[in-house]
């Protein structure tokens, strides 16, 4: 495996230390425990794809030793919350608000730009909205474009743990479409299902544009080391992003209304 920053946590000392351990350089970084390349998945131990790389990347410019804690999304933001791992990604100050309120978290600057949409078959592609009545989603995940639809009824939410049968689903007929990243659907139906052409984006339907960042409510200080990092290494992130395909679909096609 590629991973060069294993080790064995030690979680005696690393509660108490608290954000004031700045030169702790051993963390905690917790992660979601599913498939979700070429952004992120957990292979075998080994955390790959993108965030991988440019936090790879991170620790060894900058010294520091990571061990990565795979779990369910929604343990890990309890986990996040009770200072049990001092980093998480992916993160934003949109997500989770309910399980983060009362809690000070600090983000980093975008990491990964994404956009979550619609994917649908070829020759629905450009319906009318209302033609949407069954919409899919991975378990655990929350179609923000949709959430009013859905509170009213007139979209049933039809949740999978896995996005290559969910994918399928979409793809034989039995939802009306499938809201996921763009990037990772596209690498899936492409290589995981073979399936290349079977689900298109369409960007006429209520989709999101929006980054994952870094966060963290235990070390605000490598949250500003890292995005120093990053603002001194954008051609190498760039780089790592391009030639996994990390942020397919991001530039709206022309012509495209935005949502």
């Amino acid at each position: 495996m590629r991973r060069l920053f294993t080790a064995v946590a030690v979680m005696v000392g690393l509660a108490a230390a608290g954000p004031a351990a700045a030169g702790n350089r051993e963390l905690i970084v917790g992660v979601e425990e599913l498939e979700y390349y070429p952004m992120y998945a957990w292979r075998d131990g080994d955390y790959v794809g993108a965030a991988g790389e440019i936090l790879d990347a991170f620790a060894k410019d900058r010294g520091y030793r990571l061990t990565f804690r795979a779990l369910p999304i929604k343990r890990l933001y309890a986990e996040l919350v009770n200072g049990t791992i001092d980093l998480k990604f992916p993160d934003s100050p949109h997500w989770a608000i309910d399980a983060k309120q009362g809690t000070a978290v600090a983000y980093s600057k975008p990491v990964i730009a994404f956009v979550d949409g619609v994917m649908v078959r070829p020759a629905n592609r450009g319906a009318a909205v209302e033609s949407i009545h069954t919409l899919g989603t991975v378990a655990g995940f929350t179609a923000y474009a949709w959430v009013d639809r859905i509170k009213a009824g007139t979209v049933q939410l039809k949740e999978n743990p896995r996005m290559d049968l969910l994918l399928r689903q979409a793809a034989v007929g039995h939802i009306d479409g499938a809201y996921v990243s763009v990037a990772v659907a596209s690498h899936v139906l492409n290589n995981a299902l073979s399936m290349p052409g079977a689900l298109v984006f369409d960007p006429s339907l209520p989709h999101s544009r929006d980054h994952y960042l870094l966060s963290s409510t235990r070390r605000s200080d490598v949250i500003r080391e890292f995005d120093e990092w990053m603002a001194a290494n954008q051609p190498r992130i760039r780089a790592i992003k391009e030639a996994l395909g990390a942020e397919q679909g991001v530039q709206p096609p022309a012509g495209a209304p935005p949502r």
